[in-house]
């Protein structure tokens, strides 16, 4: 069962005061017990329809494991049908829409795969055109189905891949002939430059359409023959463009669109002839696997980058590649490999010099690769808080100490990760103080990210429970994350 499927609950159960109360204190081995009593849902039932085991449901009803994560609870809610007031949630989409306007879907229309486009420049321009067209008229329906793919992992993505290291396959002109000067791709670039840098600062998708349609602009300037300097500055303006649209699609949480824009944004680097911007958005795809839990995808993806941008990478580049090659060694728990790939991006990035590699690794500085390490050790300390828990938390002040306000996502990362070292200490006073100020934090972006990596600090707070001031952050971000 789903969010469309309607409830089991009949409407008086939900009325019945103990049940109430069970649901308000989130005592769901009173709430799942009642519901079993009065309602006549057997385990099985309550585990199929909030997508949970039914070894899981046995052990809530038995008080033996307590509900602590944000997105169970969530399910928990869609599906039972129990109104969000009664978990202390925002209403839920259902709640104000048919469930008959969701069941008459139609299937969106098929799209070519990525996969089968040939690696050439015409062809990337098709395929970027077919895209954008898609996108900009998708209604919201649509759009919640693009929300459930899943990005693809292993031997699919990774093999088509391989054709980023050879050379352009031949390709003919248009026949049209484009009039595009230099002061007009100066304007494109200069767009490029400032989508990308919102993104940087807000997070979150809100002019991910604006974006789409200067990306579909410039692939109907690359359907005429401009002249080889326009046209390659244009395919590299595609290049940035997909790449921000990709970041702005899997912020808000579409991870099969988001990894089919990286794909587009490294066919147009590559016709584009800029192999340093196409390790970058590799870069981009390894971050995306490392957060789908696909470290060894991730690795291969930057030994891909770090093959192709080998001999011509800029050390701010050279420093970023390590830190997602570090990324995936800690995600595998290999803390050796972990500390030479950090020691080595510290080492490149000593050797930077402001203004002498592209504009978009600016933001590569002393504060971010504090805060990535921070991020990676804080990963490691789950597993063994007493070893890693304080250099995290120490790296993590260092990135919040140097950040700037452009970079409000970032700022808000951190602040979560720091929350969440000083609970894995023990300290909750002032994990408590943390929390309140990643809360604050979250507050000023859209950062369908940040959201999620609030939901992991959710479960920390649900634990000492009986502390009024933990009880206290824990309902602000049950609040935030509700709405």
């Amino acid at each position: 069962m789903d969010a469309t499927t309607p409830g089991p609950l009949a409407p008086d159960l939900l009325e019945r005061e103990d049940v109430c109360r069970a649901l308000a204190e989130h005592d769901f081995a009173a709430a799942f017990a009642l519901i079993k009593k009065y309602g006549g849902l057997s385990q099985n039932r309550i585990a199929s329809a909030c997508h949970l085991t039914p070894g899981k449901v046995s052990m809530i009803t038995s008080g033996q494991q307590q509900v602590t994560s944000f997105e169970v609870l969530c399910r928990i809610s869609d599906g039972l049908r129990i109104p969000g007031h009664l978990l202390g949630l925002a209403p839920r989409p259902w709640e104000s829409r048919p469930a008959q306007d969701e069941a008459s879907q139609e299937p969106e229309s098929e799209r070519p795969s990525t996969n089968e486009v040939p690696w050439q420049p015409d062809a990337t321009v098709d395929l970027a055109a077919h895209l954008t067209r898609s996108d900009l008229v998708m209604d919201r329906r649509a759009a919640a189905r693009a929300l459930a793919g899943a990005a693809i992992t292993g031997a699919a993505l990774l093999d088509p891949l391989e054709g980023w290291l050879q050379p352009s396959a031949p390709t003919t002109a248009p026949r049209r002939r484009g009039r595009l000067g230099v002061q007009e791709i100066e304007e494109l670039e200069s767009t490029a430059r400032a989508f990308r840098a919102w993104d940087h600062k807000y997070g979150g998708g809100l002019r991910r359409k604006a974006v789409l349609g200067q990306l579909n602009e410039v692939a109907a300037h690359l359907d005429e023959h401009q002249s080889p300097q326009v046209e390659q500055r244009l395919y590299q303006v595609m290049a940035q463009l997909a790449g921000t649209a990709a970041t702005m699609a899997w912020d808000t949480g579409f991870q099969r669109r988001a990894q089919t824009y990286y794909l587009l944004a490294l066919r147009s680097s590559h016709a584009g002839r800029d192999m340093i911007f196409g390790a970058n958005v590799l870069a981009g795809m390894a971050r995306q696997m490392l957060y789908r839990g696909q470290p060894q995808d991730a690795l291969e993806l930057i030994r891909l980058a770090q093959d192709g941008a080998r001999h011509i990478a800029g050390p701010r580049v050279r420093a970023m590649l390590h830190t997602r090659e570090a990324w995936a060694y800690a995600a595998m728990g290999r803390t050796a490999a972990f500390q030479r790939a950090t020691a080595q991006a510290a080492e490149s990035l000593a050797t930077a010099r402001t203004g002498e590699e592209p504009y978009w690794i600016a933001y590569f500085d002393e504060a971010e690769l504090a805060g990535t390490t921070g991020g990676r050790l804080l990963e490691l300390a789950r597993h063994n808080p007493k070893q890693h828990a304080e250099a995290a938390a120490t790296e993590i002040r260092r990135a919040l100490s140097r950040r700037g306000l452009e970079a409000s996502r970032s700022h808000a990362l951190d602040r979560i990760g720091l929350a969440q070292c000083h609970f894995l200490l023990g300290d909750l006073t002032v994990a408590v103080e943390e929390a309140h100020r990643a809360v604050d934090a979250a507050r000023s972006t859209r950062s369908g990210r940040v959201r999620a990596q609030l939901g992991e600090l959710y479960p920390y707070t649900v634990g000492n429970s009986t502390a009024r001031p933990v009880r206290a952050v824990r309902d602000r971000i049950r609040d935030l994350l509700s709405n």
